[in-house]
């Protein structure tokens, strides 16, 4: 059954008590258990529990109660409310956790966001029941107890439990794999990642590049070349400038050695007595070294 009646076990205590159903069938209708129902029965459970008219409360009919009396297998069917009342969503807090398990929580948060980063704040937080800033001190490692925390499994700890630990883990696997196709998509209408058909003229356009650095290397080659022809041709104007200084080198160099040979007889003529000295031939005279002796 979708839904249940509004006190079951005062009903189940009034029809006990005011109808001839069977166990089996109050049990299913008021979803409890058979033993429930036969200790109602007995006067062993409910206790001081006043009886709610099933009738009156509008939750079954005279005939329904005696389609159920006169067929043992018959399943009662609630009535429909005559007022429908909405249903209040009541929003979850953060999970109880015990006095004793509480100092054990900050190792757990440091577990999980080591070994699942993917999963959100607010997954950790039904998780292990703690709040939002006391993970992010943690993540930051600001938390006054940083220094001394160790990784710990929450599952181990009793803090939740394995299902609910792999249930939290599927879903945000579920959510990074959105969030990667999403970034997909948009980087495909960015125009970052271009089909086959229009990066084709791209190669082209390398080509013509190509072409333009040929003609560049050919045009400084000619000029490579027209610098070395004036090099050769600067090279030639120097040998013949140093051919005309050479000659006069040879002029001044045999000036140079006529008046070195002419002091020499000089000094022979003051002294006799070096007189192997007079004997150096003339033709040796000019030389590199008369620079030298000057």
């Amino acid at each position: 059954m979708s839904r249940m009646p509004l006190m079951p076990k005062a009903t189940a205590v009034w029809l006990v008590e005011n109808t001839s159903l069977t166990f089996d069938q109050i049990a299913e209708f008021c979803q409890l258990h058979v033993l429930e129902v036969k200790g109602i029965a007995d006067g062993d459970v409910a206790h001081g529990i006043k009886g709610m008219d099933a009738i009156s409360s509008g939750q079954l009919t005279r005939e329904e109660i005696q389609r159920g009396q006169d067929d043992s297998k018959y399943h009662l069917k609630l009535s429909e409310p005559k007022v429908e009342i909405p249903v209040v969503k009541t929003k979850k807090g953060p999970k109880y956790t015990p006095v004793s398990r509480r100092q054990d929580r900050p190792n757990a948060i440091l577990w999980l966001l080591r070994q699942h980063a993917e999963l959100k704040d607010s997954q950790i937080m039904r998780l292990v029941g703690t709040t939002k800033p006391t993970i992010e001190a943690i993540r930051e490692r600001t938390h006054w107890n940083s220094p001394n925390l160790q990784p710990a499994d929450p599952v181990t700890m009793a803090l939740c439990s394995q299902t609910d630990l792999d249930r939290e883990v599927q879903k945000a696997a579920r959510r990074v794999e959105r969030e990667r196709k999403v970034e997909e998509k948009d980087a495909i209408k960015a125009g970052t990642l271009l089909p086959t058909e229009e990066t084709a003229p791209v190669k082209k356009k390398k080509k013509e590049a190509k072409l333009v650095t040929a003609a560049e290397l050919a045009a400084h080659k000619e000029a490579t070349e027209a610098a070395a022809m004036a090099m050769k041709r600067s090279e030639i104007a120097d040998e013949q400038r140093g051919d005309r200084t050479a000659g006069e080198q040879a002029v001044s160099a045999k000036e140079e050695a006529e008046s070195v040979f002419a002091k020499l007889q000089e000094i022979k003529k003051d002294n006799p007595e070096d007189a192997p000295v007079d004997k150096a031939p003339a033709d040796k005279a000019p030389s590199n070294e008369a620079p030298a002796s000057e």
